[in-house]
């Protein structure tokens, strides 16, 4: 599994495990692994999935935070020429582009499935939203569902849980309005959070500090302020890839692919395109992708996580500025 939203990554891998038809409690059929510790010892993935469990059966060794490393590619590729016949693997990856070999090994092979998970569209979202009044008898205004559909589309599983949030605060009611998506989850129209977005991507520490204080002060949930982040992050990987593979200048892809942006941010966002590379930019989107997951996981750290991670590509906007 594969893409830009980690939450749908995470979401259909744990799907997947469920399907596979091995026990996820026992401890001796499946092993958790992380990307990066396959890098010290390269026949782990091997050794692994050829290891026979303590009591039989069939197990499942489940890796995660891949992106294109060398030791996970050369053990996909073992695996794909001989299959195990009693071990299942999945691997969660980021936004791996096209023509990265853990991708091409993937997509090649037929013993492989590569699934892409893409951010959620308008119809993926109201499923979404359906699926979980579905479950209540609860209904929605149409008023209500533009201003959710607002709200939500970065990340699949913090979606769902802002969704499911919003389902318990109206549960004893019959129908969910205007009103109550505002109370539990936010008015995103009450404050811009493109003065946050801003200040991140002209690497302005300052200037961030003081637009998250003003957000803070109105209540504006700080999960609106990553989501913006990492939706610009993400039009900008796209319109980055566009100017490298066709090779146009960043005023020529504004035109065609950035004619949403307002006239007074196109300055800010035609700078990042000049300074940022595609890889660069899929980087600190993984990074704010990581955090809203993190931050759905434990609420409780979610301020603290998100002031981190944006004050982190704030030093790194800054760096790349002054570079450009």
């Amino acid at each position: 599994m594969y893409g830009p939203d980690r939450g749908l990554v995470s979401e259909r891998a744990g799907q997947l495990a469920k399907a596979t038809g091995v026990d996820l409690d026992d401890p001796f059929s499946i092993i958790r692994l992380d990307a990066s510790e396959l890098q010290g010892d390269p026949g782990r993935l091997i050794d692994e999935v050829n290891a026979f469990g303590l009591f039989g059966g069939e197990k499942l060794v489940w890796i995660k935070d891949a992106a294109n490393e060398k030791a996970l590619v050369e053990g996909l590729q073992y695996l794909s020429e001989s299959p195990p016949e009693t071990s299942y693997v999945i691997v969660e990856a980021g936004d791996v582009k096209k023509g990265a070999l853990l991708r091409k090994t993937a997509e090649t092979a037929r013993t492989i499935a590569a699934i892409a998970c893409y951010q959620d569209d308008t119809r993926q979202l109201n499923a979404l939203i359906d699926s979980e009044l579905a479950a209540t008898g609860l209904r929605m205004t149409p008023a209500a569902r533009e201003l959710l559909l607002d709200l939500l589309g970065g990340d699949r599983i913090a979606s769902r849980n802002e969704i499911r949030k919003l389902v318990l605060y109206c549960l004893g009611r019959e129908v969910i309005d205007e009103d109550h998506v505002r109370e539990i989850i936010g008015d995103a129209s009450g404050i811009s959070t493109d003065e946050v977005v801003d200040a991140v991507l002209t690497g302005d520490p300052d200037a961030f500090l003081h637009a998250i204080q003003k957000i803070a002060a109105s209540k504006t949930p700080i999960f609106l302020v990553l989501q913006s982040c990492l939706r610009q992050l993400q039009q900008l990987d796209m319109m980055r890839s566009e100017m490298e593979d066709r090779r146009m200048q960043p005023a020529q892809v504004m035109q065609s692919l950035g004619r949403g942006i307002h006239f007074r941010r196109k300055p800010i966002v035609e700078r990042a395109l000049r300074n940022w590379s595609s890889t660069d930019l899929s980087r600190e989107a993984a990074k704010l992708q990581a955090a809203i997951l993190q931050s759905r996981q434990r609420p409780v750290l979610e301020d603290n996580l998100a002031l981190q991670t944006l004050l982190s590509i704030t030093l790194q906007a800054s760096r790349r500025n002054r570079q450009g």
